[in-house]
């Protein structure tokens, strides 16, 4: 048995979530140090007005994920795999030794900036719950076309999906899927169609900066949340942080996977708790927790448990 850490994706963000983490020096340092780097203090991206950016957004993520997984494993013994869904795939590359913090934070600037400048305004995503993925991609193939792209972006779970494209599109298959008899249809707190073939050139601009900068082979077991299976060379993982915008997302399966590895303590890192709601299932003979919410003693007491497991 042993644990595994994960990091939500941009949907999760809330005001304030940097100013709430915890006043410890670790965190503090983990502040300092991406301010220095940005050249700005990262404690005004958490504004509510701050976070109608992308790229506000995207970096409160990476800090808020990497103090947060820096503060647990001060104490606690290392977790045997790291994930993360979208933008969480880089503070999973940070605590896996696969990529420093600094050029973490200067990437994850760059690829922000250009996922919001290549669909500024009247694209996004929307989550689909109560259709399985396959009654949702035959929808998706009535409405897509040229002038209204729409894709599926992730499949969280057997009947939650979420799809990316233009507003009219989403709008179209939403209200398609609630005759078909969908409970829920929610458009996100995300401005820009990730996870789709409409990234794919920006990604290939982060792609070129991603050449330039230096990416290790992780010590910690890092599982891609696009392809659902242990990356362990520094190539696979920088062709999966540079190109993880424009691919489906597949949670479900990764969860699987991670379940199939003997993984039973999942810890999610700020903010929020979607990653433990959407593992409870999988879980079900397992530990789910947010790190929000839980004493951190309890947290490196259920990890030194799982370590001794795994011995």
């Amino acid at each position: 048995m042993s644990s595994w850490l994960v990091f939500p994706g941009q949907g999760a963000q809330k005001p304030g979530m940097l100013h709430g983490l915890a006043d410890a020096p670790l965190v503090r340092d983990c502040l300092a140090e991406a301010s220095a780097v940005l050249g700005e203090d990262v404690l005004q991206l958490d504004s509510a007005a701050a976070l109608a950016s992308t790229r506000a957004v995207q970096l409160c993520l990476l800090v808020a994920g990497v103090s947060c997984a820096r503060l647990l494993l001060q104490h606690a013994p290392a977790p045997a795999y790291v994930a993360g869904l979208s933008i969480g795939a880089y503070p999973a590359a940070v605590v896996a030794g696969a990529l420093s913090f600094a050029d973490a934070l200067r990437l994850v600037s760059l690829r922000a900036e250009l996922m919001q400048q290549a669909w500024p305004y009247g694209y996004g995503m929307t989550a689909i719950i109560g259709l399985e993925p396959a009654r949702v991609e035959a929808l998706l193939a009535q409405v897509h076309s040229e002038a209204t792209p729409v894709y599926l972006a992730n499949i969280n779970a057997d009947n939650q999906v979420v799809i990316a494209g233009s507003d009219a599109a989403m709008a179209r298959v939403a209200e398609q899927a609630r005759s078909a008899g969908v409970v829920v249809s929610k458009r996100l707190a995300v401005s820009v169609p990730s996870h789709c073939p409409l990234l794919e050139s920006p990604a290939q601009v982060l792609a070129a900066a991603f050449a330039q900068v230096s990416v290790h082979a992780p010590r910690l077991g890092y599982l891609s949340s696009t392809r659902a299976r242990p990356l362990q060379s520094a190539e696979s993982i920088r062709d999966e942080l540079a190109f993880n915008m424009c691919r489906i997302v597949d949670w479900r399966a990764t969860l699987q996977s991670a379940y199939e590895r003997g993984v039973r303590l999942q810890i999610e890192l700020p903010p929020g708790q979607v990653l433990t709601g959407l593992a409870r299932r999988v879980f079900s003979q397992g530990t789910t927790l947010c790190f929000e919410g839980a004493r951190l003693d309890t947290l490196i007491s259920l990890m030194q448990r799982e370590g001794l497991r795994h011995l």
